[in-house]
């Protein structure tokens, strides 16, 4: 039995959750078994928003020549991340350019032409170990100035996780490097050649959280991964935290099941706690990182680099699949090319897994912070198509909600997706919708069930962003009539005591000809008026003989 304190690898007791598929069949390792380094390319392109929350907002103009790791984007709300340039070069453009986006729509993009020189700005601070004489705010902050999201997937800011241990007491933290989807093997790679960054990065993490002890979890298909991480484990020592108690840390091997990857997946198989609807991991003592962002927090504190790398799998219809280092903003198209393919022969790059991958729009979208793998597909693919074209009426067998991993009702959603009924799908949990992609695999009639759910997603998000544009408005509208009748009856009163000072200030002897009630009598009021044509008259009257 460990010690309390020690780093130990651990193989406990798991559990299972509902639904989910064994698509081992499917698997494909890229050929070469080493990470291969991507040159610079002629020009990036850094998507404002690579992450969830608000967008970056330039802090360059165009013409100007930036550095390596210089910060081209800042940060514009609590939930948002700053974007660095990956390579040196000179801004050309801040326009809109195709993303990373199952819309396929546009967004605000700043182009770099590099110069070829990689050149990195000056004055990096490197904290290196020093880091745990820092407060988890602090650590935190620098984590954030340095662009770091959560690399998985979801792009949440890596900061706002770590301060989770602010407000809620953190047992568990799991790094995730349950790489299930088909195809990739990027996180594979990232455990084999390059351990002791994930380790050093979680206990990084687990000083900023006080975090009693962290998970690393493994699938069971990845023995030289999990070699890897033991012997990386023997070879270094506990790093203490602010209570010179560096936890314990344990390496598990979890179930290859498509997808234990997914949070609260992950979450159920090691701890056997259900997450519930809009419920947090942090509210039940566990936050959730990517073996990649483990990594780049890694690199943040020891190496002083910003994430404007990553690793990532290329692979598909392409004579040459390859995990490479990848710099960020790079176009899809020229990997695409890296690897041996032709762009004129594409018929898609998918960026993703083909379970939850989108399709791009474009070769020119770039690689961002939450790229783990490109599929090019050629129009004679090779590829197994798990996604059918072939498009039938449904038949209700209930095979979509027999292997989803959420529990919901797969052909209730699609049906009220057709309906465009988007009040009564978010009574049916969509948000819960985890894009998985099992529904397709196994539908019968090959309905392309997550696109429908992606386009409820796409509506109820533009419906509820203009609700909240007609709910600003009519608030500025009731604040502007509030704002104009405050103003009339402060001027009113302002008027009434203006009239108070001038009655209080009038002399005495004026009083009567105001207040006397002889002006008011009826007999005054009859009495003609005293003109000048009464006194002519009068006059004339008198001169008569």
């Amino acid at each position: 039995m460990a010690k309390d304190g020690e780093l130990i690898m651990k193989f406990g007791k798991l559990f299972s959750f509902r639904g989910g598929l064994n698509l081992a069949k499917y698997q494909h390792e890229p050929a070469d078994t080493t990470i291969g380094i991507t040159g610079i390319p002629e020009r990036l392109i850094f998507p404002l928003q690579q992450h969830i929350g608000e967008p970056a907002e330039p802090v360059v103009n165009v013409g100007d020549k930036v550095l390596k790791g210089q910060l081209i984007a800042q940060a514009t709300g609590p939930i948002s991340a700053p974007v660095h340039a990956s390579s040196s070069g000179t801004i050309t453009a801040i326009s809109d350019y195709p993303v990373p986006h199952a819309s396929g729509l546009k967004a605000s993009c700043i182009e770099l032409h590099t110069d070829g020189c990689d050149q990195w700005i000056a004055d990096r601070k490197i904290i290196g170990n020093t880091y745990k004489q820092l407060s988890p705010i602090e650590l935190g902050e620098h984590i954030h100035q340095a662009g770091i999201v959560g690399m998985g997937g979801a792009g949440f800011p890596t900061n706002i996780k770590l301060n989770a241990g602010q407000q809620n007491a953190v047992d568990t933290l799991i790094i995730n490097g349950a790489e299930c989807e088909p195809w990739v093997s990027c996180d594979d790679m990232l455990m084999r050649e390059r351990p002791a960054e994930i380790i050093i990065g979680a206990q990084i993490m687990m000083h900023a959280l006080h975090a009693r002890r962290c998970i690393i979890a493994i699938e069971d298909n990845k023995p030289a991964a999990c070699s890897s991480l033991k012997n990386t484990i023997n070879s270094l020592k506990p790093q203490a935290d602010s209570n010179n108690n560096p936890g314990t840390l344990e390496i598990i091997e979890v179930p290859t099941i498509y997808p234990t990857g997914g949070e609260k997946q992950l979450i159920k198989i090691l701890t056997n706690k259900e997450i519930a609807n809009k419920e947090l991991p942090q509210n039940s003592g566990i936050i959730c990182h990517n073996v990649a962002t483990a990594t780049a927090v890694y690199r943040a504190i020891f190496c002083a680099e910003p994430l404007i790398s990553r690793l990532i799998t290329i692979t598909g219809d392409i004579p040459h699949s390859q995990n490479r280092e990848v710099l960020i903003g790079t176009p899809a198209g020229d990997l695409i090319e890296m690897g041996g393919g032709q762009r004129s022969a594409l018929k898609q790059i998918i960026m993703g897994g083909p379970m939850m991958g989108i399709a791009l729009q474009s070769d020119e979208t770039p690689v961002i912070k939450t790229t783990f793998c490109l599929i090019g597909q050629t129009r004679k693919s090779t590829l197994v198509d798990i996604t059918n074209k072939n498009i039938l009426p449904c038949i209700r067998c209930g095979a979509c909600a027999d292997v989803c991993p959420a529990q919901l009702l797969p052909q209730q959603l699609y049906w009220y997706a057709r309906a465009r009924d988007f009040k009564k799908i978010k009574d049916y949990s969509l948000s819960d919708c985890i894009e998985c992609g099992f529904c397709d695999y196994v539908c019968p009639s090959n309905i392309p069930l997550v696109q429908y759910y992606r386009y409820a997603k796409a509506e109820i998000f533009s419906l509820e962003k203009e609700k909240q544009k007609s709910d600003i408005a009519r608030t500025r509208h009731e604040f502007h009539l509030s704002r104009l009748q405050r103003e009339k009856e402060e001027r009113a009163a302002r008027h009434k005591q203006k009239i108070n000072k001038l009655a209080a200030r009038r002399p005495a002897i004026d009083s009567p000809a105001i207040d006397s009630p002889a002006m008011d009598s009826p007999e005054q009021k009859k009495s003609p008026p005293h003109t000048a044509i009464n006194t002519a008259q009068n006059n004339k009257n008198i001169e008569t003989p």
